[in-house]
């Protein structure tokens, strides 16, 4: 057995991980320091301010959940539902089902809104939803699903949920950094994403931001959280105010690396980044159009960073996805749920968003289509 682990270097072109600049690589090998040593906290502030100037956002409970994007799903919905709220979640996906999941778990009562994966949440149906349910707790809904490659516009919703008095709770784990996303104009009132994707630093970590609104809410609780390790009364003492309290022993040598990412994503400029995200996205689209592959999601909905296309005629996905892998070291992601042995998930993000990923993809396509 061998006694150390040497990866393959992979182009990493599905619905994430994406690549890692060397510079974020570098960051994880640094001297580890104590989670409670002043020089991390003071990264910390750093990487704080960082999400909220990405973000637009000027909320006060902005901070990292130390787990992946699944954990800062939890976070969101475990703070702000108690037993006995309703609330009502938006479902074109996987990661929508994933939140009536949750909710359901922290006792809610779930009113869903059931649309066709690789269709969007349309206001007319918000509006019906409200009819039924005129004062929820709190709506939730995907900014870009995953699962579909679907942008889901916000605006309009946001208005009628704030409107009905309600909280407006988004998962932008795959918009953050790679789409337009201004968290206080848009009035969202508590987000969620993930650190692998458009930020392109390594998996495991999930910025999360609350607005005043969602705090009072958090504040105004008359049960416990269910979680004790997400539970925002505690984990907010780590990382604001001058006395930081035990709450966990972060994950150091990641944070350092999201540090790195945030810091390249500020270099760059986040509109900036923004435009390169579609830009590039156009530069793909022309050519796997070419080679006969057509998208699932119509054009005005359609995320740049996650393409997901149905393959040419008569082409087994599974096998042309494993020799991409195994010949030319390119992974791109296979469907879910129903869209399973259908079509790919492109991912073109943040490090893997450069017109040199999509030559490389779409050259070994050339050499590998029948």
């Amino acid at each position: 057995m061998s006694t150390t682990f040497n990866p393959p270097t992979r182009v990493l072109m599905g619905p994430g991980p994406s690549d890692a600049h060397p510079r974020v690589l570098q960051a994880m090998a640094r001297p580890l320091i104590g989670h409670l040593d002043p020089e991390f906290i003071r990264l910390m502030d750093e990487v704080k301010q960082m999400i909220q100037d990405t973000l637009y956002t000027s909320n006060h409970l902005t901070f990292v959940v130390s787990a992946p994007g699944s954990a800062g799903m939890e976070t969101c919905l475990v703070n702000l539902l108690e037993p006995g709220d309703e609330c009502i979640i938006c479902i074109n996906g996987v990661f929508g089902t994933r939140m009536a999941d949750i909710a359901s778990r922290c006792g809610a009562t779930v009113h869903k809104i059931e649309t066709e994966w690789g269709k969007i949440t349309e206001p007319d149906q918000v509006r019906a939803a409200l009819k039924v349910c005129p004062k929820p707790k709190l709506l939730a809904l995907v900014h870009a699903e995953t699962s579909t490659g679907a942008l889901q516009p916000i605006r309009e919703i946001s208005d009628l949920v704030h409107e009905a008095g309600s909280l407006l709770v988004v998962d932008a784990v795959t918009s953050y950094g790679g789409v337009r996303l201004h968290m206080d104009e848009w009035g969202i009132d508590a987000l969620y994403s993930g650190s692998q994707k458009c930020l392109s630093a390594p998996p495991g970590l999930s910025p999360v931001s609350f607005s005043p609104a969602a705090v009072k809410a958090l504040e105004n609780r008359k049960t416990k959280v269910q979680s004790w390790f997400l539970d925002l009364t505690m984990v907010k003492n780590y990382w604001e105010g001058s006395r930081r309290a035990y709450h966990h022993t972060a994950p150091v040598s990641a944070i350092y690396a999201l540090h790195e990412a945030l810091a390249l994503v500020i270099e760059e400029g986040i509109e900036h980044r923004w435009d390169r995200h579609h830009e590039v996205h156009l530069l793909l689209k022309g050519q796997l159009e070419s080679l006969g592959f057509r998208y699932l999601v119509e054009e005005d909905y359609r995320l740049p960073n996650l393409n997901s296309v149905f393959l040419p005629e008569g082409v087994d996905e599974a096998v042309l996805r494993q020799r991409l892998l195994h010949e030319y070291n390119i992974e791109v992601g296979g469907g879910l749920g129903a869209f399973a042995g259908k079509i790919w998930r492109i991912g073109l993000m943040g490090e893997s968003c450069t017109p040199n990923h999509v030559h490389m993809l779409t050259g070994a396509l050339r050499a590998l289509l029948p």
